[in-house]
Formats: structure tokens, sequence, C-alpha cells
């Protein structure tokens, strides 16, 4: 059994489920919490799963990071909305030499992080996965749950897949957790973005689940033009994404579960929304590079003015 310890930072729908794997298969896990804390320090968390429920009746559960050890490898798990609190909140939790490892939706992340921590691992998850909390301590999984881990290198350099990277991909897997190794950390954060882009806006603007998304022909292929359109952006840093991912992606939604994503969560239940990381980093790289993603852009706008209107109106 591995000695890594492990904190989580954001324990969601997302750091909840995966650290409560973590914890079930035997592994010491720390969970940083808000609202939830209170209730999950007593009662701890429970997870219904399509692959089985079960409760941690008892976790190393903290409000204040000040107040967690320093832990081998931390999990960010937090929304990117929330990732001007990471300069206070990475130092006093991560061990030198230590990984941070960033399950976070978006492009740009991982450059965020290397410039708060020095001497530590940066490590990219993108992570596949239905999950909700559907309240205090209670975090529903519905479908999937594979993560691709990646190292950060300076620029988003290629790099090789390093004995950090097996060593954590193997605490996942010992949680029954599916993992891929990636050497090109830019090229996944890219083929994440075929989903998140299409269905995250979408849902919030047309206020539709995955399903219906993909029940209506002029909505299923808006759905496609996008996913080509990231594929423009992902190919103007020389990174190739294929028609056969684009058709997998098209045909493992059309299978999943009926559901809700992220954003549409976070835009009902009246939270900011990831339109920076998930939209306009993803813009702004590919205009650097010369080239515009017109309908991106469009979703970008709409989502910018939604998100704007929210703080006031909802």
């Amino acid at each position: 059994m591995s000695d890594r310890t492990y904190a989580i930072l954001g324990t969601g729908a997302l750091g909840g489920f995966y650290g409560a794997r973590l914890q079930k298969a035997g592994l010491d896990v720390h969970f940083l919490l808000k609202s939830d804390y209170e209730h999950v320090n007593k009662y701890g968390l429970v997870v219904e799963s399509k692959d089985g429920d079960f409760t941690l009746a008892k976790v190393h559960a903290y409000n204040d990071v000040e107040k967690m050890p320093q832990c081998d490898v931390v999990v960010v798990a937090l929304k990117t909305t929330q990732n001007h609190l990471l300069p206070k909140m990475l130092p006093p939790v991560v061990k030198d030499d230590g990984v941070v490892l960033v399950l976070q939706n978006g492009l740009g992340v991982e450059e965020e992080v290397a410039q708060i921590v020095g001497n530590v691992t940066v490590i990219g998850g993108l992570c596949f996965l239905c999950s909700n909390k559907v309240r205090t301590g209670h975090i529903h999984h519905l479908d999937y749950g594979q993560i691709t881990l990646s190292e950060y290198a300076y620029n988003y350099e290629p790099s090789e897949i390093t004995e950090r990277m097996q060593q954590i991909a193997d605490d996942f897997e010992s949680a029954d957790i599916s993992i891929e190794l990636a050497e090109d950390l830019l090229l996944a954060r890219w083929k994440k973005l075929v989903w998140n882009i299409p269905y995250n806006g979408l849902s919030v603007i047309l206020n539709a689940r995955t399903d219906e998304l993909m029940a209506h022909e002029y909505t299923s292929k808006l759905v496609e033009q996008l996913m080509y359109e990231v594929a423009a952006g992902a190919k103007s840093y020389g990174r190739t994404i294929s028609d056969r991912f684009i058709q997998t992606m098209l045909d493992y939604t059309v299978k999943m579960t009926p559901y809700r994503p992220s954003m549409k969560i976070d835009y009902d239940e009246n939270r900011p929304l990831e339109v920076e990381a998930i939209f306009g980093n993803p813009l702004r790289k590919a205009q650097a590079a010369g080239v515009n993603l017109l309908q991106i852009s469009c979703l970008y706008h709409q989502l910018k003015f939604l998100n704007a209107r929210g703080k006031g109106e909802r």
C-alpha cells in the first residue's frame, strides 16, 4: 500500500468523489471543505455510485488550509473561478519536492499553479466524469470516471511519462479509477475542450441536458461543428485532434446517462461560471496564433453576458 499522503482542495462532486475513492482504497487523504465542513466532520462522506455505494464514516476534514498537514500530493479540485485563492492555499499544504495535481477544466491552469509553487512537480489531470454533489456531504457518481494524467513542462512542451506520474496512477488505479498517461499535456487539454466547450456552453445557453442536445438534429450538428472548431484551435499550436476522436466523444455522450454539465449546474445555482478558463483562454491562445474561432467566440460572449447578469438578477 502506498504511503503517499493526499490533500483534496475542493471537496465537491469531483474532489469529493476521487478523494473518497482513494481513502476507501486505504490511502491517507485530507479534505478541505467550506460549507460542508461541520456536517462532514461529524458524519463523514456518502458516495452513491454506479460502481457501488459506500460511506466513509470518518474523514480527515478541515476548514482551514493552515490546519492541514503538508502532503505529498495536493489535488486542486476547486472551480477555476476560485484560483485567485491558490497563492494562499497551496504553499502551506504541499511538501517541498511534492506534487500538485490539477484536476480542473480549461486551458492554462497549470501555468498559474507553476507560478505559485516552486520546487514541486505540477501534473495536469483531465477528468471524464459525470458526478454531482446532491446534498451536504453526499456525492452522486452517475457515469465514467477516467483521468488522463500528463506532467506540465515549461510552455507546455511535451514531456516523458515520469516515475511520479506512474506512482500517482498506481494509487488511483488501486482505487479502481481508470488512468491514462499522456506525454503531451497541451494536446490532452485541447482534447478535453472538445467535450467541455460545446456541452458546457450550450447547456447553459439553451437550457438543456446532454441527452437533449444530442437528440435534436440541429443542436447535435452544432455540437459537432464546435468540436471541429476546438480541433482548429489545437491545430494552431501544432496539435492534431482526429475525426475519430471527435466521433468517439459524440458517441460517448449519446450513451451517457442524461447529465447537466458542471457549468449548467453552476448557472442554475447562481454560482460564477468558468467562462475564462474554458472559453476565454482557448480563444486568446488561438487568436495569438492567428486563428479566430468564431462560433466559440459567440458562445463566449453570450456566457459572459449571462454570467454578469446572473450576479445581480438571478
